[in-house]
Formats: structure tokens, sequence, C-alpha cells
């Protein structure tokens, strides 16, 4: 696999290397993280009018099961603790209030497409399209949520796959590098079927299912709340973007310890197509008749998954001009 080349300072920490790993850190510094389509960036408050533009909460109950105005008051309860966390303004006890954990958020900001990869910077990358969160941070258990919430848009292009790899690399990453998390999970109302399809591409298992968790505002009815989650060592980051036929990137934090536990799994895979009529060696067969898997790809200008979306555009730019 090919490797993009980047220049980026993974998160450190501010505290004794020598404390118990199941507590955070007073403060922190979040990382900038960089993604073939967008760069991400810690956010700030004078990050949430402008999710308000982006019509961000638009449908919220179908997309992670709250209403609109529950979606809104969580983003900006969790962008206003990621700002405390950094100033080492967070009290002790939000460790032990499920709703106070810490939380860490970041803007995404678009990759302006004229512009090489490595020249990429918070500073010319301004155009917002949404927020990415590692929220529900539990220290003792190791463990976080994490979220995408996208401008109305920007739904439905790829940045989901292309942000949380990067970001769930960074939260399994050994303390000093990331969070040493264990566990990352997400979850998301049964009707929600793309986004279930794209967290199973990125690697998540079904781990449970909460029966009617949620209230279906558009169809008048309760629905079943799914929860899916991915554990440091099963998950590779690497194969996550590889089907999606992205790259990683050096610099990123975390991607150092991804790129060994890789080669381990990948040494696992050969082992296995070693013995035929393993069922883990039929499986991997089928996975490397995957398009994505190839070794020839395009260009990150020219990648195909660009285009996603340009043909809804197209339709609404009719609707519009006939209406």
């Amino acid at each position: 696999m090919t490797a993009m080349a980047q220049t980026t300072h993974a998160a450190q920490p501010t505290r004794d290397s020598h404390e118990s790993t199941r507590h955070l850190p007073p403060s922190i510094t979040i990382p900038i993280i960089r993604g073939e389509m967008v760069i991400m960036r810690p956010s700030t408050t004078a990050d949430l009018p402008i999710m308000d533009d982006l019509d961000a909460y638009y449908h919220a109950s179908a997309v992670t099961g709250k209403d609109r105005v529950a979606e809104r008051a969580a983003v900006h309860a969790w962008v206003r603790r990621s700002v405390r966390w950094v100033q080492g303004a967070v009290d002790d006890s939000a460790d032990e209030d499920p709703e106070a954990r810490r939380t860490i958020a970041w803007t995404l900001c678009k990759v302006p497409e004229d512009r090489e990869d490595d020249a990429v910077t918070p500073q010319n990358a301004t155009e917002v399209i949404g927020m990415v969160f590692l929220i529900d941070i539990d220290a003792w258990a190791r463990s976080a949520r994490i979220q995408v919430v996208l401008g109305r848009e920007f739904r439905g292009r790829g940045y989901s796959r292309d942000a949380m790899p990067r970001v769930m690399t960074y939260g399994f990453a050994s303390r000093g590098e990331g969070l040493g998390l264990h566990r990352v999970w997400v979850s998301v109302p049964e009707k929600n079927q793309r986004a279930i399809s794209v967290y199973q591409s990125l690697g998540f298992e079904r781990s449970g299912e909460a029966r009617d968790a949620l209230w279906d505002e558009r169809n008048g009815k309760y629905q079943n709340l799914i929860v899916m989650d991915a554990l440091e060592d099963e998950y590779d980051p690497v194969r996550s973007l590889d089907v999606f036929g992205m790259h990683y990137i050096l610099g990123n934090p975390g991607i150092e310890q991804a790129l060994k536990r890789h080669a381990q799994s990948e040494e696992t895979r050969q082992q296995a197509t070693s013995e035929p009529d393993d069922a883990a060696a039929e499986a991997v067969a089928d996975e490397t008749g995957w398009p994505y898997n190839t070794v020839e790809r395009k260009s990150s200008h020219k990648a195909w998954w660009r285009s996603l979306g340009n043909q809804r555009d197209e339709r609404r730019r009719n609707t519009r001009h006939n209406s």
C-alpha cells in the first residue's frame, strides 16, 4: 500500500507517564489529523454557529435517534467539554459521571482539490463540513464512543469513511501518542441501514441491541438501537482505509503502531491462506477479490470516491431550476 507523508505532531497528554493508564490527564493537546478528503482540527465554540448554517441537525432522528433540538444541544455540550479539557478546566468528578465524561471534538474541514496533500493545513482548508467526536470517554474501561455529525449537503459522500479510521487510530494508540483505548463503539438507529453498512465496512462488529430504545418521529413508532464496536486487538485501520481505496498518512497520531499491528494481521492472514480447507482461508480468498484492494490505484485527486453525491447534487439543481 502506498503511504502519504505529512508532518503533524501527535497528541501529548500533559501527565506523568508513570501514572495509571486508568485515569485521564487533567489537560490534553488535541492533535491535527489529516485525511485525504478532510483535515481535522480541534473544535472551538466559534464553530458551533457554522453547524447551524450547514443544517447539520437535519433529520437527526433518523441518523442518531435524537430530535434536532437534542442533537444540537449534545453537539454544543461536547464541544464545550472538549475545549475545557484542552484548557485543563475539567472537574475530576467528570470521570465518575457518565453524563459529564470527557470529550474530544474535531472540526472537519474539506481538503481543497487544487492543493497537494502535504500542503493542506487548517489555514488553507477553511471550508467546514461537520465534526467528529470521541465521547463518553471512560478511562477505567478504556472505551469511547465515536460520532460524526455532517452538514446536510455533505452526507453520503465518504467523509465519515475518511475520518473515522484515522480518529480511531489515534484513540487506540498507546498513551503519549493517543488515548490508549481498548474499545471504540457506535450506536445507530436500526433503520439507518446505510450507517450500519458503513460501520461494518470500517471493521465494527454488531455487539448489542436495545429494544424500542428510540422514538421514530417520522413513522410514529419505536425502533431498536444497535450497538457496534471495535477492539484494539482486532481493529486494523490500514485495511479499513484500503477497503475504500484510501491510504494511511504517515505522521498521523498512532499510525506507526497501527502499521505494526497491520503487519502482524497480514502475517496471520497469509498463514490462513496456506490452509485451503480452513474457513478463515476462504474468507481471506473472498476478500482479495474486493476491487479496492488492487495495487494500482488512482491518485487521491482523481479517486472515484470524490464524485460521491454528485448525481444527487445534479438532481437537486434540476429540481430548483424547474420549480
